[in-house]
Formats: C-alpha cells, sequence, structure tokens
C-alpha cells in the first residue's frame, strides 16, 4: 500500500468519522442513556446493547487491558528518554520515536475534546459516576488501538529479530481486538461509540502509518 493511499484512507476515515456525529447529532435521538440523556441512532444502539447484553465482567478486563497498553507506550516514551540522554539533543532522536510521540498526545487530545464535547453518554452510570458521563467515542478502544497497532507498526524497526516481531505483532493484534470486542460486550458502551473510537483510531493510524513509509517509492514512480 503506497503511502498515498495511507493518507486517503486517514483522511476518508476522519470525514466518517465526522458524519457519525453528524448522525447521531440528528437521527433518531432519543433519551435513553443514564439520566435520560439523549444519544443519537438510539434504535440501532438500543438493538446492538439488547444484541450483547452486559457482561460487567469484561469492564474490568478491558479496564487492566488498558494499564497494561498504557505500559507499552511507557516503554516507548523511555526509549525516546533514554535516547535524548545518550544524543544530547531532540533532533537525534528517531524520527519514528518522534512521530509516535506526536501519535500519542493527537490521542491525548481527542480524550480531552470529547470528555468536553459530549456527544452521547453511557448507558448506565458506574460506580464511580456522579453523573452521566460522555462514552463518545470508546476511550479505551481509541487508547487500545492506537498503541497497540502503532507498536506493530514500528516493532520491526527495534526488534531484535524478525520472529520476534511478528510474535509481537500478532500479540497486539489480539490484545487490540480483545480491547475492541470486550469493551462492546461489556455494557459500558453504545455501539456507535465504538464505531466511532474505531473510526478516529484509524484516521490516527492511517497517518502514522504513511509518515512510517514516507520513504518509499510510490508505485506511480515504478511504472
Amino acid at each position: 500500500m503506497s503511502k498515498s493511499i495511507r493518507i486517503l484512507l486517514g483522511i476518508l476515515s476522519g470525514l466518517l468519522f465526522i458524519g457519525l456525529i453528524a448522525l447521531l447529532k440528528n437521527v433518531d435521538v432519543a433519551p435513553i442513556a443514564a439520566g435520560d440523556t439523549k444519544v443519537g441512532l438510539s434504535s440501532l444502539n438500543q438493538s446492538a446493547r439488547s444484541f450483547f447484553g452486559e457482561q460487567t465482567v469484561w469492564h474490568t478486563i478491558t479496564d487492566w487491558l488498558g494499564y497494561c497498553t498504557l505500559l507499552i507506550g511507557g516503554c516507548f516514551a523511555l526509549t525516546g528518554l533514554v535516547q535524548l540522554i545518550r544524543r544530547r539533543s531532540l533532533l537525534k532522536i528517531d524520527r519514528e520515536i518522534i512521530a509516535l510521540g506526536v501519535l500519542y498526545i493527537l490521542t491525548l487530545i481527542v480524550y480531552i475534546v470529547f470528555e468536553k464535547v459530549v456527544i452521547n453518554c453511557r448507558p448506565l452510570l458506574l460506580p464511580k459516576d456522579l453523573e452521566p458521563a460522555a462514552s463518545f467515542p470508546s476511550s479505551h478502544t481509541v487508547m487500545s488501538l492506537v498503541i497497540l497497532l502503532s507498536t506493530a507498526m514500528l516493532i520491526p524497526r527495534y526488534a531484535g529479530s524478525v520472529v520476534t516481531a511478528r510474535i509481537i505483532q500478532v500479540l497486539c493484534g489480539l490484545l487490540a481486538a480483545v480491547a475492541v470486542i470486550g469493551r462492546l460486550i461489556s455494557g459500558v458502551h453504545w455501539l456507535t461509540d465504538i464505531l466511532g473510537g474505531l473510526l478516529i483510531s484509524a484516521c490516527l493510524l492511517f497517518f502514522f502509518s504513511a509518515y512510517l513509509h514516507r520513504n518509499d517509492i510510490e508505485d506511480d514512480n515504478l511504472q
């Protein structure tokens, strides 16, 4: 896949994310969330919730998986810090590590923005919640996908062998799938919260992937 296609897919994912927000604010809006707060595409979300049910144990599992995911991100942050100390210049840190840091910052910005700009609220109140909490996009979905899949993209450049890199990539893919599915069936998110998380994560990851392949020869130049 060429760099330009990755960029186009990133743009498309971003546009679909914006389109989903527009649908949620204007189509089939009904007070079905905790505290009778309104949710868009309510019939779809209610049907999906009835189908998947509330497997609350998965809320705990995905929370712990989230902590492990943050630890993985911390390892890369530590790698950047070690390079900064040894090389004594921010400009001498691997560009891929800097790009990863930018990706993490953008992910944090997405989280902060949608904590303030509430699109949908959770179906239920969690024990720690005093009032309905924002749930779109699913922050666990975004964090897990961005950190785990960016790790899978970057690890071949730092793993000691091809076999080690492949094993880590497979594990990252499996953990990402478990995080997304677990969050969906946990009952603490609407289906559209998960879809929103998938779309914004795809947007960020396609652009990150395009940067990692910035020096690839485009297909058009090979013809």
